[in-house]
């Protein structure tokens, strides 16, 4: 690919949709940090408010990628065309966000796992529910059955 794409990109604007894309990534944190207080306490219509308000977070980002997006495919290029206080610009603001990601994906996948687990552990005490129950009714029947050879005393 040539570099020309690159060199006719406005600078400007794709520091401006890095800077809100970090913005986002910001909120996706805090958004994280409210999520997990949720799933740890169970409240799963909280939890659905979060995600849908994440959710907005993430479409706001994708239309920021189309700004972005072009300038990627040569990302190296269009870095090598900046002047260095624009360049250690972006760089600082690609490497915050990849931070931010990264902690993200980690939140994620560790309410991922508790949620996992909180469903194993429902499932076990379901499990020993029924068993309980079966036990229960056996017993029940056999404890009071009639038996042959016993006395009816309630006539």
């Amino acid at each position: 690919m040539t570099s020309a794409p690159a060199q006719n990109v406005d600078a400007s604007a794709v520091i401006s949709a890095l800077e809100q894309q970090l913005g986002c990534y910001q909120r996706l944190v805090k958004l994280v940090d409210v999520q997990r207080a949720h799933v740890e306490h169970g409240d799963a219509e909280a939890l659905l408010t979060v995600l849908a308000r994440r959710q907005g977070v993430l479409d706001e980002l994708s239309k920021l990628e189309n700004t972005v997006a072009p300038v990627r495919k040569s990302w190296s290029t269009f870095v090598q065309t900046q002047p260095e206080s624009t360049r250690q610009t972006v760089e600082s603001l690609m490497s915050s966000a990849r931070s931010l990601l990264e902690q993200i994906t980690r939140a994620d996948q560790d309410d991922v796992m508790l949620l996992q687990q909180r469903k194993i552990n429902v499932g076990k005490q379901i499990k020993a529910a029924t068993e309980s129950r079966q036990v229960n009714r056996a017993y029940a029947a056999s404890a009071y059955a009639k038996r042959p050879g016993t006395m009816d005393l309630s006539k």
